[in-house]
């Protein structure tokens, strides 16, 4: 399995591969469930290996590990899954 930061890094910069509607689904701790949220609302910075923030409707960001990402999917069809 191709680890989670190769493939949003190949979701960012590859922009064959890139083309389409991405969504992540996360662990969210509070809601106690795996959520699901567009890849454009995800802000990486430069050099962080660890976690990526995320921007919710009132533009508020969170930082997620990268360990929390549950799935990816494009176009709606699930393209990887952390195994259990």
């Amino acid at each position: 399995m191709i680890p989670i930061q190769r493939l949003l890094n190949r979701i960012r910069w590859d922009e064959e591969f890139g083309r389409g509607s991405f969504e992540i689904g996360y662990l969210d701790h509070v809601a106690r469930r795996v959520v699901r949220i567009p890849f454009s609302r995800l802000h990486f910075e430069e050099g962080d290996r660890f976690s990526f923030e995320l921007e919710d409707e009132t533009g508020e960001r969170t930082v997620v590990p990268f360990h929390r990402v549950r799935e990816v999917y494009r176009d709606g069809i699930p393209i990887w899954r952390r195994e259990a």
